[in-house]
């Protein structure tokens, strides 16, 4: 098996160009199949993207959220190397059923955008040979490394963004605002549909200020069609413990209906639909 490297140990530089724009999907351009690290894959309605939905959770993340309830997806290590052929093979098996549902594929992790290859390859292929609806969930932060060919290929984005004050977003994460606000605005630019997804987190991201300045923001991009606000939960506790990492928001209790209803008021204030 080929060795993999745990995400913390690739360098990454959000900020440098994209890889070359290619109008043809990886295995064609390359004439080899096209691999790359999965964690799983699964059915899913109503939380990744429009209906019912064939997501596939790559391996892999240069994120260190505090709240990741699925943090075994962070080591890429942890994942399993699949072709591209054996995803597109699966995902096949439910076309029937994930079309009359109005559903379709989501590109999921981890980060996707750390495999943006793979990631390309498999978005490609559901949309043009399963005639699949496709959505990319993504944090914005790789999103340099997204091609434009990448991008045509994605019918939807789920865009996570995690605070709009840099301080909080360096705490949550361990990474940089910026680069997920300049990929919000390139998708701006190319007219792409963005559902925005914010964790609400008490005593975290809940500072009015904060949700304000991440629904001014979404307002502004034109293209988002929706906004999740999520209530923080601690449903990944247990994979935090089992992988042997401090949980460090052990103790956070979850937002109260109000809480929640508060914060998509703010969001609805900007002409936003939240739910």
């Amino acid at each position: 098996m080929t060795a993999v490297l745990l995400a913390s140990e690739i360098p990454v530089r959000a900020a440098a160009p994209a890889v070359v724009d290619c109008a043809t999907p990886a295995a064609a351009a390359t004439h080899r199949p096209v691999t790359g690290s999965v964690h799983s894959w699964d059915l899913s309605t109503g939380v990744d993207g429009p209906g019912t939905r064939f997501v596939t959770f790559l391996s892999g993340c240069p994120l260190s959220c505090l709240y990741c309830h699925n943090p075994d997806t962070m080591a890429m290590r942890n994942g399993k190397r699949y072709a591209a052929d054996d995803i597109v093979a699966e995902a096949a098996k439910y076309t029937t059923f994930i079309r009359a549902s109005g559903g379709g594929a989501t590109i999921s992790g981890g980060e996707p955008l750390l495999q943006p290859v793979f990631a390309g390859e498999l978005l490609h292929r559901f949309k043009h040979e399963l005639a699949l609806h496709t959505a990319l969930d993504t944090s914005g932060y790789l999103g340099a490394r997204a091609t434009d060919a990448l991008l045509r290929d994605v019918d939807l984005v789920l865009l996570d963004i995690k605070s709009w004050d840099p301080a909080t977003y360096r705490k949550v994460t361990g990474r940089e605002l910026a680069p997920t606000l300049a990929f919000g605005r390139r998708l701006a630019d190319l007219g792409k549909e963005v559902h925005v997804r914010f964790v609400l987190v008490p005593g975290l991201t809940d500072d009015p200020a904060n949700i304000e300045g991440v629904a001014a923001f979404a307002a502004s991009l034109g293209v988002v069609s929706r906004v999740d606000v999520l209530p923080f939960h601690k449903l990944g506790e247990a994979k935090w413990d089992a992988l042997g990492k401090n949980f460090t928001l052990r103790d956070t209790p979850s937002p109260g209906p109000a809480e929640v209803a508060a914060a998509r008021e703010i969001f609805e204030g900007h002409g936003l639909y939240a739910v």
